[in-house]
């Protein structure tokens, strides 16, 4: 089946944290990273169309970033999530974490 996605995704895995509103953070682990979104490891997936925030440390910036997205799917192990608009420091930053860098 062909790929139908906008960005091309890395395989990576990385400590990330999330968050409802303004309740708990949420430690998790990320893998399937690209511009648009992440999959995101954890025992604690939240509800398709449910908006979440996302932390994550990126190369680069000094202090951890906080990107806003909404959860486009769920599994029982995980959730795909899909990033909002991001800041040109911030895309920078994952485009360099993307390629390597």
């Amino acid at each position: 089946m062909p790929e139908h996605r906008q960005y091309p995704r890395k395989n990576l895995t990385s400590s990330v944290a999330f968050q409802i509103g303004e309740g708990p953070r949420v430690e998790a682990a990320c893998h399937d990273v690209s511009l648009g979104g992440m999959y995101i490891e954890t025992s604690d997936p939240q509800a398709y169309g449910t908006a979440v925030s996302v932390f994550l440390k990126l190369p680069g910036l000094k202090q951890e970033t906080r990107i806003e997205a909404i959860v486009r799917w769920w599994k029982p192990t995980g959730m795909g999530v899909q990033f909002g608009v991001m800041g040109a420091r911030e895309t920078h930053a994952l485009t360099t974490m993307l390629s390597g860098g």
